[in-house]
């Protein structure tokens, strides 16, 4: 499923309704383009308090299987603010839809936050629930088991981290099941970068 331009602002749209954000972030959110952050909100720069930015690239127009959009955003803190964030940070990590069918998956991870973010595809087991994992002293949860991991700026795959502004993604096949997408840079899990997608038969 190959999302157009009008496509993703339409899901952005969807998520901004989530986080009970306006229409008018849809255009600042809207697809390529560079420049300046656009509007103000409570607790820091951008729309509602999140840095709705202009992204400086965007995936491939036709990707394999389902494509689920994930937005990576943080609230209330400067661009530059350098090192780990700390625990209690207002930050999010929203994915549209939450359910698809098994097959191939194409998440397409788009940072609209100041800090650099990242997506790790990791399984729910049975009888877990989503926001359980419990981190480690660096700040990050147990990536063992994990599908993959979208953390490249403007590419495919893993890399050193989705730089602000910027998209990565990735491609995996999913059988049914839970899983957990999350944001496992130092404290991000725990500050409320997690969601569950729930995988079905058919």
């Amino acid at each position: 499923m190959n999302l157009s331009d009008e496509a993703r602002v339409v899901t952005r749209s969807r998520i901004l309704a989530a986080l009970g954000l306006g229409a008018a972030a849809v255009v600042v959110a809207g697809c390529g383009g560079t420049g300046p952050p656009v509007g103000a909100g409570s607790g820091g720069p951008g729309v509602g308090g999140y840095n709705f930015s202009r992204l400086t690239c965007s995936a491939p127009g036709s990707l394999p299987g389902r494509t689920v959009t994930v937005m990576l955003a943080d609230a209330g803190m400067m661009s530059m603010m350098n090192g780990p964030a700390p625990m209690g940070a207002r930050m999010l990590l929203r994915a549209v839809p939450a359910t698809v069918p098994a097959g191939q998956v194409s998440f397409v991870a788009e940072n609209v936050g100041w800090r650099t973010h990242e997506l790790v595809v990791l399984p729910l087991q049975p009888g877990y629930a989503a926001g359980r994992r419990v981190s480690g002293s660096d700040g990050k949860v147990d990536e063992s088991g994990s599908l993959g991991e979208a953390s490249a700026s403007c590419a495919a795959g893993a890399g050193d981290g989705l730089a602000s502004g910027t998209v990565g993604w990735i491609s995996v096949t999913l059988p049914p099941g839970r899983y957990e997408l999350v944001c496992n840079q130092p404290n991000h899990y725990i500050d409320g970068m997690r969601q569950e997608l729930d995988v079905t038969s058919g």
